[in-house]
């Protein structure tokens, strides 16, 4: 649920350059990626809940930053969400220019977040089915473009391009960049629908770190050797590329091929988001409807219809500013999983960890210097874009400080917590 497949990453090297994407984008795993899966792979290995990072930061800093961090978590979502339909309409419009025109690439949009919506109501087992061939499409047309890329050195210098009307700089890229690498934790919310979690976690977590490093980076060196210009590349713009490469069948290919990434990845995520609020009305933190699973799949279909309407809200906002406040929100909740797996290491010493971050206490702080370092610069470019008249940083800000109001509602209208069932029902397997 962190990649899928290279679409989406064109930005990067409109705003860094060729060289300066391909090493922001070496790097940017071992800062970032590697030591999020670390921390994921311990506390996933010991703390296998429904709920993933928020039990883990609840036991570890109590319920008030539980709450807060599925309260993060679930901003976020409506951010990054959003993203995924964008990037549909995106690659949609490729093909089919006629959806530019009016609110047409809004609605097909929201047709995206129902059908999603719908499927993951209909049951776990259907997302999985249709994550599974997911693999084998995405990667098909970028295989071609890399195979093609040596018959084609500088054959693409004076390649004429559809102009491009991406604004994005160096520190774009980087976000986007960091955007393309996140997600590591969402697997951790169905962690009881995964056999063998302790031990299953910890190695497809390193695993994928270096398999989605090597799909981002191994086509933009091909594309390098043709010798495009980079203000050629914006969202959506491996689809024409892809025609300047292989003809027609294969740009039809990247089209669909986006579509099918983009649909598929928020397909995955409906699954991972919607458990945050089923885990914590089972907790008692949310009102007990949260709970109620559709009867014949399980699926937690209030909390996915309650979602949907927050991510539909966000549709239209664009790429580059989404992507800016959704890493600006998850990085705060992702510093409240690196806090707690620090504490917990403290506190809980005897706590069984199939997988432990090596160095002891020492190396559980310094891996999560890096990724607080990189947030910093979603901070500074969240300080200069606007939304509502207002920055992003204090549009964020605000939505931050939400959190601690609805806590405090929460608590004056049920003090004791509301009322959560007898036993806790399981979601579908």
């Amino acid at each position: 649920m962190v990649s899928g497949g290279t679409y989406g990453t064109e930005d990067i090297v409109h705003g860094a350059g060729y060289g300066r994407a391909i090493l922001i984008l070496l790097l940017t795993p071992l800062l970032w990626s590697l030591p999020t899966a670390f921390m994921i792979g311990e506390l996933s290995s010991a703390l296998p809940f429904e709920g993933g990072y928020y039990a883990w930061v609840r036991r570890g800093l109590g319920n008030f930053w539980g709450f807060q961090e599925a309260w993060l978590s679930l901003i976020a979502s409506i951010f990054d969400m959003a993203i995924y339909p964008t990037l549909f309409v995106a690659y949609l419009t490729r093909m089919f220019p006629w959806f530019q025109q009016g609110n047409r690439g809004w609605w097909v949009a929201l047709a995206v977040v129902i059908a999603c919506a719908a499927l993951n109501i209909a049951g776990v087992k259907v997302v999985s089915l249709t994550s599974l061939w997911l693999f084998f499409a995405l990667s098909a047309p970028f295989v071609i473009m890399v195979f093609l890329a040596p018959f084609k050195v500088g054959a693409l210098v004076n390649a004429v391009t559809k102009p491009t009307t991406s604004t994005v700089d160096i520190l774009g890229g980087l976000l986007i960049c960091m955007w393309n690498y996140m997600g590591w934790d969402n697997a951790s919310t169905i962690a009881t629908e995964v056999e063998r979690p302790q031990r299953t976690y910890p190695r497809a977590m390193l695993v994928a770190v270096c398999i989605v490093a090597v799909s981002y980076i191994v086509p933009f060196a091909a594309l390098w050797m043709t010798g495009l210009k980079p203000t050629a590349w914006e969202t959506g713009s491996w689809a024409d590329i892809a025609g300047l490469m292989g003809g027609p069948l294969l740009r039809i290919g990247v089209v669909l091929g986006g579509m099918i990434s983009a649909f598929g990845m928020f397909n995955c995520l409906v699954m991972s988001y919607s458990r945050l609020p089923l885990a914590m009305a089972q907790d008692g933190m949310l009102p007990s409807v949260f709970g109620r699973l559709q009867k014949k799949s399980r699926a937690p279909w209030v909390a996915i219809i309650v979602l949907a309407m927050g991510w539909a809200m966000c549709l239209g906002l664009g790429f580059a500013r989404l992507v800016t406040l959704d890493i600006f929100l998850y990085g705060a909740s992702l510093l409240l999983e690196f806090i707690a797996l620090a504490v917990l290491r403290f506190r809980e010493p005897e706590l069984p960890r199939p997988f432990k971050v090596p160095g002891g206490l020492f190396g559980v702080i310094a891996i999560g210097i890096p990724p607080a370092l990189l947030l910093g610069f979603a901070v500074a470019r969240a300080d200069h874009e606007s939304i509502l008249g207002m920055s992003s940083f204090a549009f964020g800000m605000i939505l931050i400080g939400a959190g601690v109001v609805a806590y405090v509602v929460n608590h004056l209208l049920k003090p004791a917590g509301w009322s959560a069932p007898a036993e806790k029902p399981q979601p579908a397997a």
